[in-house]
């Protein structure tokens, strides 16, 4: 056990050490504000606070973390080694960062509880973020920090045996719409009809047809591929399915469909099963409890969670929703357009609401690689590379790699060409 000296011991300090030391580096850790008590320890022990107590492993304390509520950061982002960091401590620290009081800025979303840009869809971008201004979107930076922390750990106390973390991968496969023609209904399929014919689209008039007569297999089936991937993967896949109602934004097939209940309950007996939260269920907690009603209905058992329809969240209120609902994870944390660590890392960490300065039970698994990321890279060979080296910066932390594929991923389109090798590269990324 890691034992913590600190001065006041707030919520974020707790939090924060506990995801670096235990959830990071497999560690438990204690705290305490005792001088003997600390003095008297005989096994890992910091201090974090403003000056060392004595010649022990001390880390300066930037205020942050014994704060409350929001301020205005001033943050200058600064070369430290193979990475960045911010929050610099002076001499007499081991390390030359406040990695703690910067991991708690990154995991807790600080930055998106302030004033910001949002896009079409209301949500927060990228561009937006303090990685991407500050170029380390691609590095899983509170992990690097954390590993920093281990090795100092490990030379100070070279005979305390450090439990080994293991590099693992979680597919997930989103699905806004089960089917492009199946099940739509007399309503939809004439609308469509009469739709693909006005803008003399025939030859999507031709595939709609020739699915519904059975010729032809609907171009979004594609779970026969994705379960046979399943079968023969040690990972387990998370399918999300919408059940929301039709609107604007949401488009998939009636939930009372048979047909439909019958293709997740075919799917919920190889994989793990969450809910697509519709668009207008993000703001709408009994729309919300209605989607996840639907569901565990469905598969008669506990969801594993949610991901938002359109990758969207706004903190504090979309993960305020499911905590309220006793939701127990969200796959929503990433970008939709770029590759790398919305929150600066790759291991799943617990919810801060730092409005009311609790951690909540909501486990946040943020994924790392949306498919239409991928798009940007016209090559198969770019795609590759874009991909190896993200699945490097991961293994090299033993981390949590969580790729988001769609149903329509795997089809026919020319967009989508080579979509199943990078499937098949994150699913076996031996074949390097």
């Amino acid at each position: 056990m890691l034992l913590i000296y600190t001065h006041k011991i707030t919520p974020r300090v707790k939090y924060v050490f506990k995801q670096i030391c235990t959830r990071i580096l497999g560690v438990p850790v204690s705290f305490t504000t005792v001088i003997e008590e600390f003095i008297a320890h005989d096994s890992l022990k910091m201090s974090y606070t403003r000056q060392p107590l004595s010649n022990e492993i001390f880390v300066r304390s930037n205020e942050l973390l014994f704060e409350q509520g929001l301020s205005d950061i001033d943050i200058t982002v600064l070369p430290w080694e193979d990475t960045k960091c911010f929050f610099p401590t002076g001499d007499k620290s081991a390390v030359p960062f406040d990695i703690f009081a910067a991991s708690f800025y990154l995991i807790s979303r600080y930055e998106e509880y302030l004033p910001h840009l949002k896009d079409e869809f209301g949500r927060y971008t990228a561009e937006e973020s303090l990685a991407y201004k500050n170029n380390f979107l691609d590095q899983p930076v509170v992990d690097i920090w954390a590993y920093k922390f281990k090795a100092i750990l490990q030379a100070t106390y070279p005979d305390f045996s450090f439990p080994e973390q293991k590099y693992t991968v979680i597919p997930v496969i989103d699905v806004p719409m089960a089917y492009e023609y199946k099940l739509k209904g007399i309503m939809r399929t004439v609308g469509g009809t009469f739709k693909d014919f006005f803008t003399f689209k025939f030859r999507r008039l031709y595939e709609r047809y020739s699915v519904l007569t059975g010729f032809k297999r609907d171009p979004l089936d594609n779970y026969k591929y994705i379960i046979n991937k399943q079968k023969a993967s040690k990972y387990k896949f998370v399918f999300f399915f919408l059940l929301g109602d039709f609107s604007t934004y949401d488009k998939n097939i009636n939930p009372q469909k048979q047909k439909f209940i019958s293709l997740i309950k075919h799917i919920a007996d190889y994989c793990k099963i969450g809910i697509k939260t519709s668009f207008f269920a993000l703001t709408n907690l009994d729309l919300l409890k209605e989607e996840k009603t639907r569901m565990e209905g469905i598969i008669n058992n506990a969801i594993v969670g949610s991901r938002h329809s359109f990758s969207k969240v706004n903190l504090p209120e979309s993960y305020r929703n499911l905590v309220e609902l006793e939701i127990p994870e969200d796959y929503t944390m990433g970008y939709v357009n770029h590759l790398g660590f919305r929150a600066g890392t790759c291991t799943p960490f617990l919810f801060y609401d730092v409005d009311f300065e609790v951690q909540t039970p909501l486990k946040i698994v943020p994924y790392q690689a949306l498919d239409f990321a991928f798009l940007k890279y016209h090559s198969l060979l770019d795609k590759q590379q874009s991909l190896k080296r993200l699945i490097k910066s991961i293994k090299n932390v033993n981390g949590t790699f969580v790729p988001v594929f769609h149903n329509y991923t795997f089809n026919k389109q020319e967009r989508w060409k080579h979509f199943k090798t990078l499937f098949n590269i994150i699913l076996d990324v031996k074949k390097k």
